[in-house]
């Protein structure tokens, strides 16, 4: 079991482009992590053997955020490991590209039964389970202000993401935890670079007027920030995009 003076992490979508940088800052932050995975569970152990084999400590977790009894058992399993949580970030997302006028129906709910019934629950087991001292942060997307055609569905259920974060925030008045969102723009993570061409994404990337696609290690630089130091910023929605709005 780890000493009582280490922090422990849960990282939903912890093998996926934002959530494994996320992972790794984390425990090179010498926090004990528990990387949660839904179907890919050789990326888990990898990401952490990988962990373990730079001294520090990990174990990975499975299940469908969207079910209670799933995600109870993950918060179970990472508290009989290390002994507590203090943090939990919420990276599991999927993201389905249509008109809203073509939108199948199907490919809606599924998307709003992982983005939003997901994000609930897992915030609602963070909401028992934080320790004093503890954070959660949500992720969400600056899509929700960039209104780019194809992501209406998308963007609707990260702004009931945002939504819930802030609601929550207040809720948890008087308990010492801090929860907050980070709204990622244009990131280069296979989950936003599938099915974009070249030209896609160059223009893209000229958006910002840094001029690049934000890569995962800058998303994870912003969550690490409000995992830890930022006890100052609460029910806040963070945009981590560059300056693309």
């Amino acid at each position: 079991m780890t000493d009582t003076n280490t922090r422990v992490a849960l990282v939903t979508g912890g093998t996926g482009g934002i959530g494994l940088a996320v992972t790794n800052r984390l425990a090179q932050d010498g926090y004990a992590v528990a990387v949660h995975y839904v179907g890919n569970k050789a990326k888990a152990d990898e990401a952490v053997a990988a962990i373990k084999a730079q001294g520090g400590k990990a174990i990975a977790v499975s299940g469908d955020v969207a079910d209670e009894e799933a995600m109870a058992a993950a918060f179970d399993a990472t508290e009989a490991e290390f002994g507590g949580l203090d943090v939990v970030v919420n990276t599991a997302g999927i993201m389905l590209l249509s008109p809203i006028a073509t939108l199948n129906l199907d490919d809606l709910d599924r998307m709003h039964r992982t983005n939003i019934r997901g994000t609930f629950v897992v915030s609602q087991q963070a909401a028992r389970r934080l320790r004093a001292g503890g954070a959660l942060i949500n992720v969400s997307s600056s899509l929700t202000r960039l209104q780019f055609p194809t992501y209406g569905a998308y963007a609707a259920s990260k702004g009931a993401v945002e939504a819930m974060t802030l609601v929550l925030a207040r809720e948890m008045r008087g308990k010492d935890i801090t929860v907050n969102a980070v709204s990622p723009g244009p990131t280069a993570t296979p989950l936003f670079l599938e099915g974009k061409d070249q030209a896609a994404l160059d223009n893209l990337a000229k958006a910002a007027p840094l001029e690049r696609l934000g890569t995962p290690d800058d998303i994870a630089e912003a969550i690490v920030f409000l995992a830890g130091p930022a006890r100052w910023i609460n029910g806040q929605t963070i945009y981590a995009n560059g300056g693309i709005i």
